[in-house]
């Protein structure tokens, strides 16, 4: 069989129209590098895959025509029967009433062939919220200013921005990723290219907020040079940080009261194996100092009984000093949490979600079936990246998932919905394809991988429902048809940027265009700021980095004629931020985010895809401290623009 041949059993798309029209084919030699990356999959002999049930639908499936009637089935959890019957055709209509859950699916028929697999019966949908219309804040936590953080934005900041949310009518603030990155690597400071989905990143923490840190170990005016100029200084941030939290653990290890030690040992004892996992991989990775794979043999994957003599050891320390940094982080966090419930905020932290890993990070290491290292996610030529996007990022596969019965995916799920009310899945198209590119070969090279849609989708629902967490995908660039119906069906919401939201004469959509189950939004970290955009920043910053735009300066003063316009027809007046603010509060969407880069009327933008040094992605601050916001922007404008969403939440 050649290689083509082989990917379209694998439901690998080899072939494609991109996002600028042109017909895409895959080289040989990328695609056998992509089928030999990949787990083998061994087809099923009775059904296609995982078998989903939505609660209050009925429900059925279709079995193979080489199934010998009558065909036995048996839903089991663990050593449990839940529920059994028989097939007389070849479809199985499922009773209703079944428990919600995930279950293994045994199937026999007539010639005693029997299989397994997975079944999930899952709520009907995602869980919808308990709100109306409201609006949030986008900020980039890093780059938060103030009086007294380590020169880089800190939980503390974060509830101190939850309180000026809530003083100007807003429900929540949306964040950055805040997934754990490389400690030893601070300059690789981008959100989306973690270590790992399931724990934090160190330096979001609050040192001084802890019990058992000693302030004066540390000098004041070391902490405030950190916080001088308008770029972060990560490899200062990290070296001073990460001491003082040594210094910290230390003085618990002494020190600390018998209620933080249950509250550390209850913590690990709630993250188990993932912790425990994490915390070895740290101290493993410290000590060889290179990529996993390259690692002593019986290292290279976890292993519960080494990781336990690993612990006994000389790494001890090591190993609970990564755990309790994990602790605080979390606790500080989940303060942030509780604070936007004191608050009365419908959303509280609204949080993004990579849409990989680094391929040396934990997760890879941890999840080696389900993640594949040797590929990466991007996205094919569209007109805003003509050459194509590659991330750097390994992301999960289908076999894997299926062959882990898709806990790893539902672990990062609940990792990231741990205290959000509502989360943001980057590149949620993912969930149905995986554009995927071989190591050493350019984005237009890659192929499009099918993934178990209709299963991640159960997953998402359940975890949703059982955290009360609204799930929003980011659904934009290369759509397949019929996408945005089927994760609307399931209570996914969709992503509108209104920047994209135009015709095909360029004129931008009305507001009543947008979808109630949506967020809205100007714009995104990887595009321009609003005042970038009006003075042609963007275009300009990209031609001097030899950067396509994908957009003329002509262009650009139609696009702005078309805001003009689409204002003016929704009774506005004004030209500014506030009033794109007031337009989009219009809009049917439940939810509305506009970023504090824009109210602080920030010229450049957080990140510029497709660089990594030639412009200063994920480093900027912000020009205004913390607790100057309220005085730099006009509370008045803000106020009135959103006044349709604080009246509805009220």
């Amino acid at each position: 069989m050649d290689l083509y041949s082989r990917a379209r059993e694998l439901d690998i798309q080899t072939e494609f129209i991109d996002g600028r029209g042109h017909r895409q084919v895959t080289d040989a030699a990328a695609l056998k590098i992509v089928l030999d990356a990949l787990p083998e999959r061994v087809p099923y002999r009775f059904v296609s895959g995982t078998v989903v049930i939505r609660s209050g639908r009925s429900s059925r499936t279709v079995i193979k025509d080489v199934a010998a009637l009558p065909l036995q089935w048996t839903i089991v959890s663990g050593p449990d029967i839940v529920a059994r019957g028989e097939a007389e055709d070849h479809t199985i209509v499922w009773p209703a009433g079944l428990p919600e859950g995930a279950y293994r699916l045994h199937l026999t028929d007539a010639s005693s062939f029997s299989e397994d697999t997975c079944l999930i019966v899952s709520p009907a949908q995602a869980y919808g919220g308990d709100f109306d219309r409201c609006w949030l804040i986008a900020v980039q936590l890093y780059g938060v200013r103030s009086k007294r953080n380590w020169g880089i934005g800190d939980f503390t900041d974060l509830a101190a921005l939850l309180e000026l949310a809530a003083e100007l009518g807003a429900d929540g603030i949306g964040l950055n990723p805040l997934h754990a990155l490389f400690d030893d690597r601070p300059a690789d400071c981008s959100p989306y290219s973690p270590n790992s989905r399931l724990f934090l990143n160190a330096l979001y923490i609050d040192v001084e907020r802890i019990p058992e840190f000693n302030a004066e170990a540390f000098a004041k005016s070391s902490i405030a040079r950190l916080r001088e100029g308008p770029l972060i200084d990560y490899v200062a941030v990290a070296e001073l940080k990460w001491r003082a939290l040594r210094a910290a653990f230390e003085n618990f290890r002494s020190h600390a009261t018998a209620a933080r030690r249950r509250d550390f040992d209850a913590f690990c004892a709630e993250r188990a194996l993932p912790l425990s996992h994490f915390a070895c991989f740290e101290a493993l990775r410290h000590k060889w100092k290179k990529p996993w794979w390259e690692w002593p043999l019986d290292w290279r994957q976890p292993n519960e009984a080494m990781c336990a003599q690993l612990r006994q050891g000389p790494a001890a320390n090591e190993i609970e000093f990564i755990e309790f940094v994990q602790w605080t982080a979390d606790a500080q966090l989940r303060s942030c949490r509780e604070l936007a419930g004191r608050l009365g905020m419908k959303v509280g932290l609204y949080l993004d979600v990579a849409v990989g890993v680094q391929a040396d990070g934990f997760d890879a290491w941890n999840e080696q079936t389900a993640i594949s290292r040797r590929l990466s996610v991007g996205a094919p030529p569209d007109p805003l990246m003509p050459a194509g996007q590659n991330w750097g990022l390994a992301g999960f596969n289908a076999a894997g998932l299926e062959l882990t019965s898709f806990e790893p995916y539902r672990e990062m799920l609940r990792a990231s919905m741990r205290h959000a009310g509502a989360i943001r899945l980057d590149h949620v198209l993912g969930l149905k394809r995986l554009y995927l590119i071989p190591h050493g070969f350019a984005p237009n090279n890659g192929v499009y991988v099918q993934m178990p849609f209709e299963v991640l989708l159960a997953v998402t629902a359940q975890e949703s429902v059982a955290l009360e967490c609204v799930v929003i995908g980011e659904d934009l660039g290369t759509v397949p048809e019929g996408f945005r119906d089927r994760t609307a069906d399931w209570g996914i919401w969709s992503y509108q940027v209104m920047m994209f939201e135009r015709d095909d004469r360029g004129a931008f959509r009305g507001a009543d265009y947008y979808a109630p189950n949506a967020l809205v939004t100007f714009n995104t970290h990887d595009l321009s700021t609003y005042a970038g955009w009006r003075s042609f920043n963007d275009l300009k910053m990209k031609r001097s980095l030899g950067i396509d735009p994908g957009e003329s300066d002509d262009a650009r003063w139609h696009a702005l004629t078309m805001l003009s316009d689409v204002l003016q027809h929704h009774s506005i007046d004004r030209h500014d931020l506030y009033a794109v603010a007031a337009f989009l509060a219009k809009t049917r969407s439940r939810l509305l985010a506009i970023s504090l880069e824009d109210l602080l009327n920030v010229v450049d933008q957080p990140n510029i895809p497709g660089t990594v040094n030639e412009h200063p992605n994920w480093r900027q601050r912000l020009p205004i401290a913390i607790e100057g916001i309220a005085g730099a922007i006009d509370v008045a404008a803000l106020k009135d623009a959103t006044r349709e969403r604080r009246r509805a939440a009220a």
